[in-house]
């Protein structure tokens, strides 16, 4: 039996974050995260490329539209994260919580804009996990009003993972309302 042939590797910048190798200075039990966040702000960049700006409140049989998704991807990232350090939430992400639901307005640069928001969001993102101590991952922390309880890694998992469904949800959601 003969041995299996492997194709020649990709360049590194081809792959997937996560097969790039570690992020520099960001603590090893964060580095899931931060790959997490890094594609899925690919993949937005990429999605939204020549998305029309007309489309963004459209919700196709009821479900949520790109704009929700686009203002939802930077919001939640800034709230869990808030959370994360033990802070609550200021007046300011109250009322951008709020804003979330369209319509929004129609502008020609509206979805860079958008796009361009969920991307800084990131980079403050990964600051807070860089300066995240790994000691403090199993600490306690409140989500909300209840301060229903949670911990420093979980907010920083569900963070992750609440990006990359409503990433899905919106690339689909953008596929079909172009159709």
């Amino acid at each position: 039996m003969s041995s299996p042939t492997f194709p020649a590797f990709s360049p590194p910048e081809t792959r997937e974050v996560w097969l790039r190798g570690p992020l520099p200075d960001m603590p090893p039990l964060l580095q899931p995260i931060a790959h997490a966040l890094l594609q899925a702000r690919e993949e937005l960049n990429a999605g939204m490329q020549d998305f029309p700006p007309a489309l963004l409140n459209e919700r196709p049989s009821g479900v949520a539209s790109v704009g929700f998704h686009l203002q939802h991807l930077t919001g939640v990232l800034d709230r869990i994260f808030t959370y994360a350090r033990g802070e609550a939430l200021s007046e300011n992400q109250l009322a951008a919580l709020a804003a979330e639901n369209p319509p929004l307005a129609i502008e020609n640069d509206a979805v860079q804009k958008l796009v361009q928001c969920f991307s800084v969001q990131v980079d403050n993102a990964l600051a807070q996990l860089r300066s995240t101590d790994e000691i403090t991952l199993t600490e306690g922390r409140g989500v909300g009003r209840a301060q229903l309880p949670s911990t420093v890694i979980g907010l920083l998992m569900h963070a992750a993972e609440h990006t990359t469904r409503h990433l899905g949800q919106l690339l689909v959601t953008a596929k079909w309302v172009k159709m």
